[in-house]
């Protein structure tokens, strides 16, 4: 997922907090690989073929936005009409790629945290 405008918002600390409600969120199945750059964040997890992950997405977004702001008000000043995630995003499968390869992408990527 990409900052709105590609903004260069994302610290450690943000990084921590988007992985963290990430997690809660998302508990039921689980996060294998997490990984950021000031503009943007990687996540590799693992979902069933029925999930809504548009909604998920979605919901993820809007929650981490508003708590983001809340509680690094700071970053209010380095966004765009105060946006913090676009409405668009990314998600690929990993189309049978082995898992530890992907990882390791991921781990390759700025202020990347194993997991």
């Amino acid at each position: 997922m990409v900052v709105k405008h590609k903004r260069k918002v994302i610290n450690k600390d943000i990084s921590e907090k988007l992985k963290e409600m990430f997690i809660e969120i998302w508990q039921n199945y689980g996060i294998i690989g997490w990984g950021s750059e000031e503009d943007h964040v990687h996540c590799l997890f693992k979902a069933k073929p029925t999930t809504e992950l548009s909604k998920f997405i979605n919901a993820y977004k809007s929650a981490s936005s508003r708590i983001i702001k809340k509680q690094f008000p700071e970053i209010r000043k380095h966004l765009w009409k105060e946006y913090f995630w676009p409405k668009s995003y990314c998600l690929l499968t990993s189309g049978g790629a082995p898992i530890e390869m992907i990882q390791k992408y991921i781990k390759s990527q700025g202020n990347a945290k194993s997991i």
